[in-house]
């Protein structure tokens, strides 16, 4: 008999683990809760939201589920795994104690401050007044956070001091974010490029993952407002073999430890959002507890490993001596969205040329927001689906994905032309030193 599966969660980075779990020869049986309309052709979906604890959990005890894997924030936060652990059920991610390293910033700024893990000057506030009376007297640009969950929205880069007295207002007046915003981080500005760093820890150990770029911004040359993400690729230039090596020995591994000696064992997935200086020195701008999404898509593009007995280690043995084989090509993920994301966007759209676009060779359709009716499928959320190809060069992957993405069409769909702009101009520079 081979092990039966649950992946909570209904987005693109759930569909890639579907997808990426369905390859195993350990596995017999997939459920996905709730799922989407792409996960549906690899597992079987339940009508159970990511935040009915208790009913997951029951589901997974009343089918002897062999593992389960938790793809959003959320439910971490809220304790999902612990709930599942009581009952001796294996779960792969954090506790709720642990995953409050993203669940509050307030707490994961503390925790680098106590254990000198590099990152941003910052203050926290639970005063509206006094975050805005600190504001007064720094420097634009600024940064103002929500300290809890957003969905990826909730920091706020500020131009200016009326900006940033604005959007104090915003998270702690005007609850844009509800609760998240009751406490706020207000920090300083970090100028450089972005990288994600992505790994599997087993409580001691850390085993990392291939290092990806995310496109947070909605708009082109990574303006407008953040998003989720707006596409990603893997390998991530930026973080070159030292970087890789610098960032396990002053992030990972010490956050590792920091949380071990403050009693919050971490296992799971731990996701450290560096910032890289122009003299490559590097600083934490956040963490997340999750697989991040869209970076998941291109990751697990390149992963040749079976990630089953990853996770299994992860969740309840030790990575000690295990290792992830890795397809040397790049993969990129372009995000498509509803028009309007990251604000008000329309639902129920019909979806054409998905097949087309899957047909090509060495390209993936992760379904994000989509539901099946009356058999077809349909928009349903702010991101909607993420393509996502390999090539030999980031330049290559890039114009297969929006080969892909120019077969889908819908109505009100909305994605950016230039993911991997910095990978495909650092090929280009490259390209023309040769020539000379």
């Amino acid at each position: 008999m081979g092990m039966k599966i649950l992946v909570v969660g209904s987005g693109g980075r759930e569909h890639a683990l579907v997808w990426k779990i369905a390859q195993s020869p350990l596995v017999e049986q997939i459920y996905c809760a709730p799922g989407n309309a792409g996960t549906a052709a690899l597992a079987r979906n339940l009508p159970l939201d990511a935040h009915h604890i208790e009913a997951l959990r029951d589901f997974a005890l009343a089918e002897r589920i062999d593992l389960t894997v938790v793809g959003p924030e959320a439910p971490l936060v809220e304790g999902l795994t612990d709930h599942f652990r009581d009952k001796g059920l294996a779960v792969f991610g954090p506790s709720r104690a642990a995953a409050e390293i993203e669940g509050s910033k307030a707490f994961m700024k503390d925790l680098f401050a106590k254990y000198r893990i590099p990152t941003a000057d910052y203050r926290v506030f639970e005063d509206a007044e006094a975050a805005k009376a600190y504001i007064r007297y720094q420097e634009p640009p600024i940064v103002v956070k929500a300290s809890g969950l957003a969905g990826g929205k909730g920091a706020i880069v500020c131009r200016t001091l009326s900006a940033a007295l604005a959007t104090v207002d915003r998270l702690m007046v005007h609850r844009e974010f509800g609760k998240a915003g009751e406490r706020i981080v207000v920090e300083e500005f970090l100028a450089g490029e972005e990288a994600s760093f992505i790994a599997l820890v087993d409580g001691e150990r850390v085993l990392p993952l291939a290092g990806s770029q995310d496109h947070k911004a909605i708009g082109e040359g990574d303006t407008g407002p953040n998003t989720g993400g707006m596409g990603a690729y893997s390998p991530a230039p930026v973080l070159t073999p030292e970087l890789h090596d610098k960032a396990m020995a002053q992030v990972m591994i010490p956050t590792v430890r920091a949380l071990a000696a403050e009693g919050r064992p971490y296992r799971g997935v731990l996701y450290a959002g560096l910032m890289i200086d122009e003299d490559d020195d590097l600083r934490v701008l956040e963490f997340n507890a999750r697989f991040g999404d869209p970076e998941t898509q291109p990751i697990l593009a390149r992963m040749r490993s079976d990630l089953v007995p990853l996770l299994l280690a992860s969740a309840t043995g030790s990575l000690e001596g295990m290792a992830v084989d890795w397809d040397p090509r790049t993969a990129l993920c372009v995000v498509m969205a509803g028009n309007g994301y990251p604000g008000a966007y329309e639902r129920g759209a019909p979806i054409g040329g998905l097949e087309q676009a899957a047909g090509l060779e060495d390209v993936m359709v992760f379904h994000a927001g989509t539901k099946m009716d009356k058999g077809r499928i349909v928009a349903d959320g702010g991101r909607v689906l993420g393509v996502t190809a390999l090539g030999d060069t980031a330049t290559q992957a890039r114009e297969k994905a929006y080969q892909a993405v120019r077969l889908i069409t819908w109505k009100e769909a909305y994605y950016r032309r230039d993911i991997g702009y910095r990978a495909v101009a650092r090929e280009e520079e490259a390209a023309e030193e040769d020539a000379r």
